[in-house]
């Protein structure tokens, strides 16, 4: 199982927290008709991929193929997705037949892809490709979904999400977008800076945000293009990620008109879509990934002496070691309640927001202190630990920093003040 107990690696499935027997047998209509997958079917997911991850992807976190800022080179990547796809937990959170898991059901098997920092590119759930998968899975045309969303799905290409810009543009304020777009007979033409996107390098499918005369666009485009270049990958605090975090610079960019998410200025809202499951299933990730960093201080702490005894046995560490338990329970059922949210057909806009800096700041917490009771060892690249950290310290930031998600709540706060004034 996925394990937040003392014991390292142990597994077996805890299902004390999935939804009730009746749920768990049925197939359960969804909203837009199709079929849903049983919760029985979720659990043999999630035990062949922690199977997978401990057994196949852990042996190669010290593997030798990584860039310039210690991120794995695809070469890295795709001969483990080889392996996912013959050990069949290729793309597991989305069915042969298209059906995707439900949200609550996501974060049972993408907790466990967590479980290495390796684990989601190599069975295809890591950031953006997750979320671009799932956007166009939600909105693009059957001819998109042919060109574009098929080879991601089979894991034979990774993708990019270019929103983020330098020099004062587009961040965690979208409406400051200075990339454009304009129609040029069948084509749109793009033009523009990006910054902070993750995958650039080595992806095969973009989507590209840009402004119009009528507001946001999205478009999707193959990749490499001469058009897009790629002007630095920056060392990072993180190095997970497959292809950095670039800048580009896009210029003279054309796009087929009919490569357009929508119509021209709708783009803001298609990013919406993306928008919380994107937050969320970062949190389920790391949520996975430091639950296995507990279970590493876990074991050191049990083995190592000092002063007489087991480090677990000095109150200091062993209370660390209990609130990071608290820490992992309190996270885990914050990723479901915004997952239940997300299941209802709501976008989850304020709920995300809550999830993620609640997850986000609880796994720092966890991070924090497996570093501090494993000492030296724990700030060493000889530790998964020390990268974990270093990974959960940069969550804190991606999907939007905790500050920023905190004032939205208080603009929400206000708002409902106001409402409850005049009522």
């Amino acid at each position: 199982m996925l394990s937040i107990d003392p014991s390292i690696g142990q597994r077996g499935l805890n299902r004390s927290n999935a939804l009730q027997k009746d749920q768990d047998l049925a197939m359960i209509d969804t909203a837009d008709g199709t079929s849903a997958v049983s919760w029985e079917k979720t659990y043999e997911i999630a035990d062949r991929v922690e199977g997978f991850v401990r057994d196949v992807v852990i042996p190669y976190e010290k593997d030798p193929r990584r860039d310039h800022h210690n991120a794995p080179t695809d070469e890295l990547i795709f001969e483990l997705r080889e392996k996912a796809i013959a050990a069949g937990v290729m793309t597991p959170h989305i069915m042969p037949d298209g059906r995707h898991l439900s949200q609550r059901q996501t974060a049972y098997v993408l907790r466990r892809t967590g479980l290495s920092p390796l684990g989601p590119p190599a069975v295809n759930t890591a950031a953006p490709d997750e979320g671009n998968m799932y956007l166009l899975g939600k909105v693009g045309s059957p001819e998109l979904k042919e060109r574009f969303l098929k080879p991601m799905v089979q894991g034979r290409a990774r993708s990019a999400f270019f929103m983020t810009e330098p020099d004062g543009g587009a961040g965690s304020d979208p409406s400051m977008m200075k990339t454009t777009c304009h129609a040029d007979g069948n084509h749109w033409v793009i033009n523009g800076r990006k910054a902070f996107i993750t995958g650039a390098q080595g992806a095969k499918v973009g989507i590209v945000m840009a402004k119009s005369a009528d507001g946001a666009c999205m478009f999707v485009v193959d990749l490499p293009d001469p058009a897009i270049i790629i002007e630095r990958v920056p060392n990072t605090i993180d190095s997970s990620m497959p292809g950095g975090h670039a800048t580009v610079r896009i210029e003279n960019l054309r796009v087929p008109a009919d490569q357009m998410l929508g119509r021209s200025g709708e783009g803001f809202e298609y990013a919406q879509v993306r928008l919380s499951p994107a937050r969320l299933s970062h949190c389920m990730r790391w949520h996975g990934a430091c639950t296995r960093a507990q279970e590493v201080a876990t074991d050191y702490v049990n083995r190592r002496m000092a002063f007489g005894k087991t480090l677990i046995d000095h109150e200091g560490v062993g209370f660390m070691l209990a609130e990071n338990l608290i820490d992992l329970k309190q996270a885990e059922l914050m990723i479901d309640w915004c997952a239940d949210v997300l299941d209802s057909g709501s976008l989850g806009t304020v709920e995300s927001s809550m999830a993620k800096v609640a997850v986000s700041e609880a796994l720092m917490r966890v991070a924090d202190r497996c570093v501090q009771v494993m000492g030296g060892s724990g700030v060493t690249e000889d530790s998964i630990v020390e990268q974990v950290f270093r990974e959960v310290r940069a969550f804190r930031i991606y999907d939007g920093p905790t500050e920023v998600h905190k004032w939205s709540l208080a603009k929400k706060i206000k708002r409902d003040w106001k409402k409850a004034q005049e009522s």
